[in-house]
């Protein structure tokens, strides 16, 4: 059993994989062993993040999901806990796996009690595993999550918790807040991201014994996204060993933007940043930044460049998207250049077919211009994050980052990304305009257009994950890495 923190590589399966590898798995196993080894799991965790706790209430579920809970229960009677166990189940209507438990559970001289009466040290959740989590709870399920929910003891849910789906981390309307999750057999995706990382708390992983290469021969849905490798810059290198970098954006009114990406860009390690703003009086020095150099955009040679487009951009920038587009430079995509680009077939088109010349794309949208983009709700986008972003990858031949809780990065021919970094403090101005600029400067140095993406969005919410607690997150002071 493992405490899934950021940094580690781990394949995400979803719903179907999962169900693929306990069908196979159980074919090599004794009768109930998944089960068995679920329950002493679950058991186990308890006894770790809560080894004081002597009242438990295990709320367990009609399927297979409860059946963990009921071998959990026993494992803990066993161990000197008073566990209270509720049961939605009935022995004559489940698996014979849970059929199995549940009369071990009875051999042990346990009962099944009605409602959870007085106060617990600490919950489980094993109403719903990933097989119900279409179900809208009702009834006495609806009524037990919210009993979870407004317990002030610590709540543990078994595989999932109960509302939450575990392919797209959407949650039902009612659906339970873990303080912890233990995912059993495989890692799912809806754990991190979307609505999956509120839910979840923090996530344990116990494979229940199965082998690590049966577990890397299914095709993961998605992987974590891993803390990128670091490597010391060589004393024989320059400037122009690390590229330039050249951000177009800044229409009037919104030059800050595009002087954000170019500090972030400078201060991730491009060898130079160049300014091409959008409006009629461009700036000649930033005082803050002396390092940067404002050139008249059709000064910029940008075949030789990394270009950030769309940075505070407004409307004004779709007078020189297409040239952007047109040219051979890596671009990065950010904010209205998206927005341009989604109310223009040509455009779409310029950016499909920035693949054939083997031109490296990536383009960061949230929800809402990801909406744009595929005519659709913000809502249909977030419904399923990854689907939406690998549709976007395939549509328009390019590397996405579709931003927000659990960033999904995906591209053509990668299993898609998903960034365990992060936290609200990046909900303010300016700070996506900050990952444009990281993304731009690792393209700089050399790295293709996927990894580039991986390593700067991990970078951008790890930073804000070592932010000082007391000090305020701005997209100013996280350009620079710095919170003073």
């Amino acid at each position: 059993m493992q405490k899934i923190t950021p940094g580690a590589h781990h394949l995400l399966h979803g719903v179907d994989q999962t169900r693929y590898l306990e069908q196979t798995a159980a074919l090599s196993l004794p009768p109930h062993a998944l089960m068995q080894h679920a329950g002493l799991a679950v058991a186990r965790l308890v006894m770790a993040i809560a080894p004081h706790a002597q009242r438990i209430w295990v709320a367990c579920g009609p399927g297979n999901n409860g059946g963990d809970g009921l071998e959990a229960a026993r494992h803990l009677q066993q161990w000197g806990k008073h566990c209270v166990v509720t049961w939605l189940g009935n022995a004559e209507h489940v698996s014979v796996d849970t059929t199995a438990a549940y009369q071990k559970l009875l051999d042990a001289g346990m009962s099944i009690q009605a409602a959870p009466n007085g106060t617990f040290d600490l919950c489980i959740d094993a109403l719903l595993g990933i097989g119900g989590q279409l179900r809208e709870p009702v009834g006495l399920m609806a009524d037990w999550i919210r009993l979870l929910n407004n317990s002030r003891s610590p709540v543990l849910s078994v595989d999932i918790p109960t509302g939450l789906h575990a392919d797209t981390g959407q949650t039902n309307r009612l659906s339970v807040k873990a303080s912890h999750t233990l995912s059993l057999l495989t890692l799912k995706p809806g754990l991190f991201t979307a609505q999956g990382r509120d839910a979840a708390g923090s996530i344990w992983l116990d494979t229940l014994g199965v082998e690590t290469c049966m577990l890397k021969a299914a095709e993961p849905l998605a992987c974590l996204n891993a803390r990128p490798v670091t490597s010391t810059r060589l004393h024989a290198t320059h400037k122009g060993s690390y590229g330039d970098v050249a951000i177009i954006g800044g229409a009037p009114g919104m030059t800050g933007a595009a002087l954000l990406a170019a500090s972030a860009a400078l201060h991730a390690g491009a060898g130079r940043v160049f300014v091409g703003l959008l409006g009629d009086k461009p700036l000649s020095i930033d005082e803050q930044h002396p390092e940067l150099m404002f050139r008249t955009i059709r000064s910029l040679n940008l075949s030789n460049m990394i270009v950030v487009c769309g940075c505070g951009g407004g409307q004004a920038v779709h007078a020189i998207l297409h040239d952007v587009l047109s040219s051979s430079a890596p671009i990065v995509i950010d904010a209205d250049a998206i927005n341009e680009i989604a109310k223009s077939d040509n455009l779409q088109k310029a950016l499909a077919a920035r693949q054939g010349h083997n031109a490296a794309t990536v383009m960061t949208p949230h929800p809402l211009e990801a909406a744009r983009l595929l005519a659709v709700t913000t809502r249909q986008i977030q419904a399923d994050r990854l689907t939406a972003a690998e549709t976007l990858a395939q549509r328009f031949a390019c590397t996405v980052v579709l931003k927000g809780s659990g960033t999904v990065i995906s591209g053509p021919g990668h299993v898609s990304m998903i960034n365990p970094t992060g936290n609200a403090k990046l909900a303010s101005a300016g700070t996506g305009d900050v990952l444009a600029g990281m993304v731009g400067a690792q393209l700089a140095t050399g790295q293709p257009a996927f990894d580039a993406a991986c390593r700067a969005v991990y970078q951008h919410g790890a930073m804000a994950d070592t932010w000082p607690p007391n000090a305020p997150l701005t997209a100013h002071r996280l350009a620079s890495g710095s919170p003073s």
